[in-house]
This record gives C-alpha cells, sequence and structure tokens, in this order.
C-alpha cells in the first residue's frame, strides 16, 4: 500500500511544487487549498487528517507586513492550525513536515544560524510561526519535521525573482538593497528535499532548507538580469532605509545546515547553481515579461 500524503496549502507558491515532486516519488497525494481545507477549523482538520500517513503543512499567512496589523489572523493560520494539525496527526498516527521560516530569528547575527540557536523573532509574522514550531513541537515531538526556509522563489506565484525579471523589462536601472544578507532557495529544491525526507525518514526535529551559499538581494537581482543578458550593472545597490516597511526585513538570514548530517542528506545545492537550474527548467523568467 502507498503512503498516503495530505498537502495542505497546496495551491501556494510551493505546495504546488510539493504536490506533482510526492506524486512522481510514488506517493498518494492528496493536495488540499484553502477551498479544500480551512486549516483554522479543527473539526475540518482532523477530517482530513484521517487516513492519511503524513501531512505536509505548506499552509502559511505569508503576508508579512499586514501580519504587523492582523497578527491575531496571521496567529491562527501561522500558529493554531499548526497545533490543530498537529494534534489531528497525533490523534491519526500520522507524520507531520511543517514548513517554518527564518523570521523566527532577530537577523542580527553575522554567522549562520544552527538550528537551534535561540528563536528570538521581531514581526508579528516571525512571532506567529515561531509558535506554530512551538505547537508542532510540543503535541508531535517524534513524529515532525520542521523545515525553516527563506527567500523563496518559483514558477507559481510572485516573487522577488519573478518581480526582478518584470522591471528589467520595464526601467532602465532598478535600485536594490545591498546590506540584508541571505540564501535564495528554489521551491523545486525544497519539494524535492520534503520528498527526501519522507523517504529517509531521518529523527524528528528541526532543519533548515535553505540553498547553500549567501548573497543580498542587490545580488540576487544583478543574477537575475545576468541570466536574461542584460547587464548587471542597471542593478544599483541601496539601503534597508530607503524601503522602510511595517515589518522589519532580518539584516542576516543565512540558516546552517548541519541538521543534514544526521539525515544523511547533503545540504541543499548552492543559490546560484538553484537559479541557473530554474531559469533554464522552467517559465519563471519568461511569465515575468520575457519574450
Amino acid at each position: 500500500m502507498r503512503t498516503s500524503v495530505l498537502v495542505t496549502g497546496a495551491e501556494g507558491m510551493l505546495g504546488a511544487d510539493v504536490v506533482p515532486v510526492l506524486s512522481a516519488a510514488g506517493l498518494d497525494v492528496t493536495p488540499a487549498g484553502r477551498a479544500a481545507v480551512d486549516v483554522t477549523d479543527v473539526a475540518a482538520v482532523a477530517s482530513a487528517v484521517a487516513g492519511h500517513d503524513v501531512v505536509v503543512n505548506c499552509a502559511a499567512w505569508t503576508a508579512v507586513d499586514d501580519a504587523e496589523t492582523a497578527e491575531g489572523r496571521a496567529f491562527e493560520v501561522n500558529a493554531t492550525a499548526a497545533a490543530s494539525l498537529a494534534g489531528a496527526c497525533a490523534d491519526a498516527g500520522a507524520r507531520l513536515v511543517h514548513v517554518s521560516t527564518d523570521y523566527v530569528f532577530d537577523g542580527s547575527a553575522r554567522t549562520p544560524y544552527a538550528e537551534d540557536a535561540p528563536i528570538a523573532p521581531r514581526t508579528a509574522y516571525g512571532r506567529t510561526k515561531a509558535a506554530g514550531e512551538w505547537a508542532v513541537r510540543a503535541r508531535l515531538p517524534d513524529r515532525s519535521w520542521i523545515l525553516r526556509t527563506a527567500w523563496l522563489y518559483g514558477e507559481h506565484g510572485p516573487n522577488f525573482v519573478r518581480t526582478m525579471a518584470r522591471l528589467e523589462a520595464e526601467r532602465d536601472v532598478v535600485d536594490v538593497v545591498d546590506d540584508q544578507w541571505g540564501q535564495p532557495t528554489w521551491t523545486l529544491d525544497v519539494a524535492r528535499r520534503i520528498a527526501d525526507v519522507l523517504r529517509v525518514g531521518p529523527p524528528a526535529g528541526t532543519y533548515h532548507a535553505t540553498s547553500a551559499g549567501r548573497t543580498t538581494w542587490f545580488g540576487l537581482a544583478r543574477a537575475v538580469f545576468a541570466l536574461l543578458g542584460a547587464d548587471p550593472e542597471r542593478v544599483r545597490p541601496t539601503t534597508s532605509a530607503a524601503f522602510v516597511r511595517p515589518a522589519p526585513r532580518p539584516a542576516w538570514s543565512v540558516l546552517g545546515h548541519e541538521g543534514w548530517a544526521r539525515a544523511g542528506l547533503d545540504p541543499l545545492p548552492d543559490w546560484e547553481d538553484a537559479l541557473r537550474r530554474a531559469a533554464a527548467g522552467t517559465s519563471l523568467l519568461a511569465r515575468a515579461g520575457r519574450q
């Protein structure tokens, strides 16, 4: 009998890659978008989880700025729903893969955050995601994996890479912040790593599913321009002070990957390699306005 997997948030940028990747791996996948399963409804969650061996939770409130004035609603999706899913998995004897974020850290470090580094979120979004992590660990400590990721881009949703490709076609020059560091990560690589986790079954715990290497948003924008055959010098560096947002962005979102050794898995590939593969193998850049 094939392993049955429920994927919540299946219509989001990450979930839209997770569903076909897990299906191709031979798993029996039930995609559950918002219309199919309201993750804030405890009864609906319990009903949806029943009969599944694994739940992959890609559902999340990801509107970082909006969460500053709607933290209660963000908490329902990112924390209360995570608790409901973990509880339903406990009742059903299922395992849970829960996707989290770099925003649980304060962004003040200068070396990669280890999986067990103290968390100290500085935003409403980060607080709600941290609460979701806590709930998963508390309610399903031995059958859950928390995968933190960051700086996601992919073919199935709005993201920074697509925005830069559109701006390359519309503007002579683009100003991009050069004082925020992170790891641009392709959603397809994360989806494949989730498949690896289900195949290998590593120890329960927290892992960092971000690309290797590091760069700034400015460096990423220049890489996008180069892949489009445009002059990277058209991207100019600026600082975060030029783009003040309701929720402060972390200055440092570089995550360590030591935990994968426990799983017998290598870290994800380097971000530049991933970006080249994404540009060559998907319509990510073409759909952003390039022909």
